[in-house]
């Protein structure tokens, strides 16, 4: 086997639980230098996986990749079709997808730009995303849901302080809870900005009712006194 062709042969056994179309992308996303190849699942769901990916420096990216055949398109489309910026997109499995896979990166580098607390996107074609490694030494932030803070309202108020900054950005996140939230060393991380909406949106004011309910929520069940509407005020109250 000749040294130009083993890097060829090597992805193809790596990537063999995917479809032909998503094996071509990871691979021009490889020669384009964003990393060397998937390394290990950081998750896997029904309609995305999330790999950590090793960098010719040996550094780590994450790697988001949606699957094709089993997304909501649906559910996806609901939420595109009310975004302004996508008042355009034709209706069709993979447009959706590629649209959805667009607007995350979009979402995550306008947070990025309000300094909210996420991972910098790096680059996204067709149905994959390339996100900033959140982690130490190869080991990847847990969730707040599965490492609750030492200073749990410490905590919460740098929440509601990302909350405050996405929310004078234009945005709710639309999905937010201890799921979509990483502890990295005793701060917050948001995560997973697929469903992140902008606030000009008809349902945007449900959204980030929702975002806070399941925040106050979940600090509620870990021993805090939280009033939803105080930690509403503080949010959408713009200086």
């Amino acid at each position: 086997m000749s040294k130009k062709s083993k890097p060829k042969e090597d992805f193809k056994t790596m990537h063999d639980v995917f479809d032909g179309f998503t094996n071509r992308t990871i691979y021009k996303l490889i020669t384009q230098g964003l990393f060397e190849g998937l390394e290990s699942p950081i998750s896997i769901g029904k309609e995305s996986n999330v790999f950590s990916a090793i960098k010719r420096d040996s550094s780590r990216v994450m790697v988001k990749i949606y699957r094709l055949e089993t997304c909501d398109f649906n559910r996806m489309y609901d939420y595109i079709k009310d975004d302004p910026r996508y008042l355009h997109t034709k209706k069709g499995k993979r447009n959706i997808i590629f649209t959805w896979v667009q607007r995350e990166y979009r979402n995550l580098l306008k947070a990025r730009e309000a300094n909210v607390s996420v991972p910098t996107p790096l680059a996204f074609s067709n149905n994959v995303l390339v996100l900033e490694f959140i982690g130490d030494d190869g080991m990847f932030a847990p969730k707040l849901k599965d490492e609750i803070p030492k200073n749990s309202k410490d905590f919460l108020a740098k929440i509601i302080s990302n909350m405050k900054k996405l929310y004078k950005a234009g945005l709710v996140h639309s999905d937010l809870s201890a799921f979509n939230i990483l502890n990295y060393n005793e701060s917050p991380v948001f995560i997973d900005f697929s469903q992140c909406t902008m606030l000009d949106s008809s349902r945007a004011k449900e959204y980030l009712e929702r975002d806070i309910k399941n925040i106050c929520i979940f600090f509620r069940k870990i021993g805090l006194d939280v009033d939803e509407l105080k930690v509403k005020k503080q949010i959408t109250r713009i200086h």
